[in-house]
């Protein structure tokens, strides 16, 4: 995917953002588990407050993030990708959230290698980051779900 400018790549990346938003919503939604729903919601408003970021994006408004390494279980490495559907079980909710993360920490990361402006690049390495916490998030509610199950 080829973008032409720097406003392309923002563009996109806030469509990409609402989307996951909407997608935690919806997941929150069908959620039984209170403590489950908690956690898709608050992915939703962390996914809103990336919209936000891009949104209102300035040299300065990043300059302060402290940008860290994010462990990387892999699962999501090995996940075919899913469409979401309603009525999705639990862990297939999981799997979606979790390969839906790796893509976009990769389209931010990718992002922040090919930045020239160090701003452009601090803004993309902050972002892949959060979706690098998310998809940790996931792939260990994923495990600790399937080790319930006996998996």
């Amino acid at each position: 995917m080829g973008f032409e400018s720097f406003d392309e790549i923002m563009d996109f990346a806030i469509d990409k953002e609402i989307e996951a938003a909407l997608f935690y919503e919806e997941a929150s939604k069908q959620e039984k588990q209170a403590a489950t729903r908690e956690v898709f919601e608050s992915f939703a408003a962390e996914e809103r407050k990336h919209e936000a970021m891009l949104k209102n994006f300035s040299g300065e408004n990043v300059e302060y993030y402290k940008v860290e390494k994010i462990p990387d279980l892999k699962r999501s490495d090995y996940l075919l990708d899913l469409e979401y559907t309603p009525g999705m079980t639990y862990p297939d909710i999981l799997r979606l959230g979790a390969k839906r993360e790796e893509k976009a920490f990769k389209f931010y990361t990718d992002f922040s290698e090919g930045s020239e402006k160090e701003e452009h690049k601090k803004l993309f390495q902050v972002l892949a980051q959060e979706e690098a916490k998310h998809k940790l998030k996931l792939e260990t509610m994923l495990d600790d779900y399937m080790a319930e199950m006996g998996d």
